[in-house]
């Protein structure tokens, strides 16, 4: 009888290391989802805790023109002073509801001399142009604006625009176009003007909670950890049947597994595919 010292041999010792580090890859796998999901959950807490609260004026939120904290995303400010419609620049590559489009972002001079980057919202691309066949003014003159704040975006290798387009809203690169002192921590998303023009383009709506499929994926990876292991140990049982079949007891148990398997009934497939080797 050769027993169970054969899994201590350096070959299943081998194989016990390969399922250790499988296991170990799927635990760090199913930590980065479950940080995913933090992540999801933390945008959703500042959705719900910013999206509707009190507008702040924009300096108060933003110290620094550079300055941004990921904790005031969506939060309302206010903005006193004149739309810079000279400079107005679409922002290219923004499909909506399975449509493509544009943002319009438009300068915004405060009375202060800073320049706020707000984001007017979307506008569908043109029927026959690669631009939005109208784009509205915005309101002339002195204007009061609430806009959510935003992180900007960073540049993408290779992806370019054509003049009076932007491939990614890329705010010192708007500030180098705008020439004169702009914030750069963030841009707003346009919430209210006063006075409101007569046609906007369409406005960015509140972010639907969603954390995602991140748990579910965790527990899957968990899962796939254990089965390395229960693989594992099929194996080594395999193989110990092989290494004892003369063993009475084990040749007992290879005769009830038999026995049970004759007396399962049998599928119809099983039986057809018995009919098939009889032939």
């Amino acid at each position: 009888m050769n027993g169970w010292r054969f899994a201590l041999s350096r070959r299943w010792m081998g194989y016990l290391a390969l399922a250790v580090a499988f296991a170990i890859a799927c635990t760090c796998l199913a930590l980065w989802q479950l940080a995913r999901r933090d992540e999801a959950r933390a945008e959703i807490d500042r959705v719900e805790t910013n999206w509707a609260s009190a507008p702040k004026p924009v300096d108060e939120v933003l110290p620094a023109l550079d300055a941004f904290d990921d904790d005031a995303k969506w939060t309302p400010v206010t903005l006193t002073g004149r739309y810079l419609a000279d400079e107005q620049l679409l922002a290219r590559g923004r499909p909506f509801d399975g449509k493509p489009g544009f943002d319009v972002l438009v300068p915004f001079r405060l009375d202060d001399g800073t320049v706020f980057i707000v984001d007017r919202g979307w506008l569908p691309a043109g029927n026959e142009q690669d631009a939005p066949d109208v784009v509205p003014d915005p309101p002339s003159g002195q204007v009061t604006v609430v806009a959510r704040l935003k992180a900007g975006e960073p540049t993408v290798a290779g992806r370019s625009a054509p003049e009076g387009q932007i491939a990614t809203i890329h705010l010192p690169t708007i500030a180098a176009l705008v020439d004169q002192p702009t914030y750069t921590g963030a841009y707003g998303l346009l919430a209210s003007e006063d006075p409101a023009p007569a046609t906007s383009p369409a406005a960015t709506p509140k972010p639907i909670p969603d954390e995602g499929p991140h748990l579910s994926y965790a527990f899957q990876w968990i899962v796939f950890a254990l089965m390395g292991f229960l693989g594992l140990g099929w194996a080594i049982r395999q193989e110990y049947r092989v290494r004892n079949a003369d063993d009475p007891d084990e040749r007992e148990r290879a005769a009830e597994r038999q026995r049970r398997a004759a007396a399962k009934p049998r599928s119809d497939a099983e039986i057809e595919d018995a009919i098939l080797d009889n032939r």
